[in-house]
């Protein structure tokens, strides 16, 4: 009896104001528990969904390019702004990062990508992208908008927070390593640990999926030039056909994935350009091929980096020609594997488990898709996860990265609640654990 009157008053307390139960004194593992049921319920009433649906529209109609997101980072800051959330900016040019709670230890972060992509949307609805050439086909304005979300319930408990959370605004998701910027620019000092999520057209809705350990792939690219000598097609003794050595050279980079790779171990090289030639009886001076490299391991990605350079330059040569390969490390860097931390997936299965249920958080094979939040996980401990948005009501979802890419907007409180659930019981259950000593930390408030 005595439970369930504290539950119920924590429950009252939670619906009619700001209040002390995040307070790591006063909150039992029961009390816990309810914090994430609670915040999803807050993340779901109108006023706060219809809200985060006009910014997420918003940036929808306007979408904008890695590094070019100034008036997506305007929105963000007014935002906040209204919101009394002090922040930095700029930060990777862009970029703004966010500060909720005491601004002492612990720190804990929790990030949205803001950058679209260069085509265009073929969907026809009120909110279309009124920039041609330009959509957000791969969710990053449903990221803005849940994150926004988590850090206004997040700024309604600001009080009761056991420590600070960061919010990461961050530029160029899609190949511009904004990430890494983000870490260049001092995003994550002092912080102790990372989430992030991404939207998932085949996962249903109200129902999240991860795995601890590598998740998403790390990724490079590649573009190379090899030249010959061009002549007519009739006779081919006077030429040195390029054609014929790019072909050579696709054929033998398979070869590095099928005969060199551990076959426990998952791999892929693949070459989606091809250009070279405009007449059928003309053999070109030049081809030009590109593609990308996927693997679990940097290691493995550095030695693909390094047979993808030598079997290019090598097959060119058997055919006489000559080759230059270009690993475009200023314009796409070498991303590396998505890799959750352990403990976090722990973590992150308690807290999701409490808001959905358990039978709704599923485990997840490995992907061969890259991230780069994958930047912040090689400098602290940090977890990933895909948010469900599949509906049968909506009929199948296209791809990420289609032209036909739609949002299920229902999905934007269960990713807002998560995110303010993830940081706030990080916080509490790493000072129950064990109380932080006085220490020394640079001051980012």
């Amino acid at each position: 009896m005595e439970f369930h009157m504290q539950v119920s008053l924590i429950m009252v307390l939670f619906v009619f104001g700001p209040t002390t139960i995040f307070s790591s004194s006063s909150v039992s593992s029961n009390g816990l528990s309810e914090i994430p049921f609670k915040l999803l319920d807050f993340a779901q009433k109108p006023q706060v969904f219809d809200w985060m649906l006009g910014i997420r529209r918003k940036i929808h109609e306007n979408p904008e390019l890695g590094y070019e997101e100034f008036e997506t980072s305007k929105l963000v800051r007014a935002e906040l702004d209204k919101m009394g959330i002090d922040y930095k900016y700029p930060i990777a040019v862009t970029g703004v990062v966010g500060f909720i709670g005491t601004g002492k230890p612990p720190f804990v972060a929790i990030r949205a990508d803001m950058d679209a992509l260069a085509m265009q949307e073929m969907v026809e609805w009120e909110h279309k992208s009124k920039v041609p050439g330009k959509m957000h086909a791969c969710g990053h304005d449903a990221h803005v908008a849940m994150l926004l979300g988590g850090a206004k319930i997040l700024k309604e408990h600001e009080k009761d927070l056991q420590g600070t959370v960061v919010l990461l605004f961050q530029p160029a998701e899609e190949g511009g390593a904004g990430a890494k910027k983000m870490i260049d620019g001092g995003a994550l000092e002092n912080v102790n640990a990372i989430f992030g999520l991404h939207v998932a057209n085949h996962v249903p809705i109200a129902e999240v999926a991860s795995r601890p350990g590598p998740f998403f792939a790390g990724s490079g690219f590649f573009e190379a030039t090899i030249s010959g000598k061009g002549g007519h097609a009739a006779i081919p003794q006077h030429a040195i056909d390029p054609i014929l050595a790019a072909s050579n050279v696709i054929v033998s980079l398979q070869h590095l994935v099928s005969r060199e790779a551990d076959p426990l171990e998952s791999q892929v090289v693949t070459v989606g350009k091809f250009q070279g030639g405009d007449a059928f009886n003309v053999i070109p001076d030049s081809v030009r091929i590109g593609g990308t490299f996927r693997a679990f391991t940097r290691e493995s990605l550095m030695q693909l980096k390094q047979r993808i350079k030598e079997v290019i330059m090598g097959q060119a040569s058997v055919q006489r020609c000559s080759a230059t390969v270009n690993f475009l490390e200023d314009e796409k860097p070498l991303s590396p594997p998505t890799i959750n931390h352990k403990d976090l997936h722990e973590h992150f299965r308690n807290v999701a488990g409490d808001m959905l249920g358990i039978h709704r958080v599923k485990d997840h094979q490995p992907l061969m898709g890259s991230e780069d939040f994958a930047y912040y996980q090689e400098a602290i401990p940090g977890y990933f996860f895909l948010l469900g948005m599949a509906d049968d009501k909506l009929g199948p979802l296209h791809m990420p990265h289609s032209p036909h890419f739609q949002i299920n907007e229902d999905a934007l409180p269960f990713g807002a609640a998560l995110h303010a659930s993830l940081a706030i019981r990080y916080l509490l259950e790493l000072q129950q654990e064990v109380p932080l000593p006085a220490q020394e930390y640079h001051d980012e408030l």
